[in-house]
């Protein structure tokens, strides 16, 4: 699991960087377990100030793996079935799986946290943005938000952060078309704070978060503490719908279709499911 994710702190700034190049940094079970543990980790580690989240190789993240439906299958152990309800769901099997334990520790995460996202960043990999409090992107950003492709809805609480980010007009395009969204689409929308060229990336992000880092930890995450209490309940409420609705479409004919069709490298075939 060590392997999933990289860590490296140096003058109050710790660099987490998702460490499955060969797949896009997709997550799997591990990778999950390992990034929530690093964000429970740091946010009580006093000589921690600011989290940096890159990708390993060229990209951010592909999001969920879906070649780990090739063992389970469609349905069976479904990280999709787990996108919330949030800490306070009752100990169901749902926010017990790895990626309900990583929505848990993102959510309650009350330090700076800063993005330096590049390549592919589909999925989690667009929704994890959300929460992040500084955005830099590099010029080769591919970003997506696939749901509907996949049958599903929104997770990670997307469906209440990007509306409350870009507008509710502009964030139901992204969702309905899952169209791919490019790193000057992404600045112009304000989901990114910077575009920048992928080589200036990672050292522009590390020089603002050491920026941030300079001040006092405490009043660091007090002001954290002050800005996700503000959107708390709608972050609430979007994970509970989210959780619902995902219980309800995964596994079904048309999110099997859509996982099948990717597996298969093959468009899927929706339209035999209507009428």
């Amino acid at each position: 699991m060590g392997d999933r994710l990289l860590r490296e702190l140096r003058d109050g700034v710790l660099l987490l960087t998702w460490n499955r190049p060969e797949r896009k940094n997709a997550f799997d079970d591990d990778a999950w377990r390992a990034f929530h543990e690093a964000l429970d980790e740091a946010r009580v580690a006093p000589q921690v100030a600011v989290v940096v989240v890159t990708g390993a190789g060229g990209d951010f993240s592909a999001g969920v793996d879906l070649n780990s439906f090739r063992a389970a299958g469609p349905g069976r152990d479904d990280p999709f079935r787990a996108a919330g309800p949030g800490r306070d769901a009752p100990a169901d099997g749902v926010a017990e799986h790895p990626f309900g334990r990583c929505m848990e520790a993102l959510c309650a995460f009350d330090k700076p946290l800063v993005a330096a996202a590049r390549g592919v960043a589909v999925g989690f990999g667009a929704t994890f943005l959300f929460h992040c409090d500084v955005v830099y992107v590099g010029e080769s950003l591919r970003m997506r938000l696939p749901f509907v492709s996949l049958g599903l809805v929104p997770e990670a609480a997307a469906s209440f952060l990007l509306p409350a980010t870009i507008g509710a007009r502009r964030a139901a395009e992204l969702l309905f078309t899952a169209e791919w969204v490019d790193a000057e689409r992404a600045q112009e929308l304000g989901i990114a704070t910077r575009a920048l060229p992928d080589d200036l990336l990672l050292p522009a992000a590390l020089e603002k978060a050491r920026e941030i880092a300079r001040w006092p930890v405490s009043a660091l995450q007090a002001t954290k503490q002050t800005l996700l209490r503000g959107r708390e309940a709608g972050v609430r409420a979007a994970l509970e719908t989210e959780a619902l609705l995902m219980a309800k479409l995964a596994g079904s004919p048309e999110n099997v279709e859509a996982v099948v069709a990717f597996l298969e490298k093959r468009a899927p075939d929706f339209a035999r499911f209507r009428g």
